[in-house]
């Protein structure tokens, strides 16, 4: 009877297992307010401005894009983002995933870590949101975690800052 040797392979990439907070679909949402409802004004001041001929027909058309953004940008995609963004901390790293078209996954290991920042924005602060930023010394940039319970950010910074001080290393 031969007993096989312990596997030292790394484990398969699995999706992080959480999701971020639910208002943060709501944060979403009114982040992507501000451009399409400034074009709407403008196309509708453009409406009264400018001669009928040819311009109205433009109009129509720009506007008609300009309310279909709206709409996705605060109907469909919001809801798509919850659905896969994904986040996970471990004694060993931070890991993400982001992305409906292009997916990116993170993975930061813990021993990398070089500073934990949280970050409310004024519609954060509004919904009771943060963003955890992970920065790390990699060339790709910071990890982040956007749009968990401002309370949640506040206890993940506290670990992430308390898991990184018990590793050795110089987090290059």
């Amino acid at each position: 009877m031969s007993t096989a040797a312990p596997s030292s392979s790394p484990l398969p990439l699995r999706p992080p297992a959480n999701r971020v907070d639910p208002r943060a679909i709501w944060w979403w949402r009114l982040s992507a307010l501000p451009v399409p409802v400034v074009l709407l004004a403008g196309q509708v001041v453009a409406w009264f401005l400018l001669p009928a001929t040819p311009w109205h027909g433009v109009l129509v058309a720009t506007g008609a894009l300009t309310v279909l953004w709206l709409l996705a940008g605060t109907l469909v995609v919001p809801p798509l983002r919850y659905r896969l963004h994904r986040w996970e901390v471990t004694d060993d790293a931070v890991w993400t995933r982001s992305g409906w078209l292009v997916r990116e996954w993170r993975i930061a290991p813990i021993p990398r870590v070089q500073t934990v920042d949280t970050e409310h924005g004024p519609l954060q602060q509004a919904l009771r949101l943060a963003t955890v930023t992970v920065t790390t010394a990699s060339a790709r940039g910071p990890v982040r975690i956007a749009g968990l319970d401002a309370a949640q950010a506040a206890e993940l910074a506290r670990r992430l800052t308390e898991t990184t001080g018990r590793h050795a290393g110089d987090a290059t």
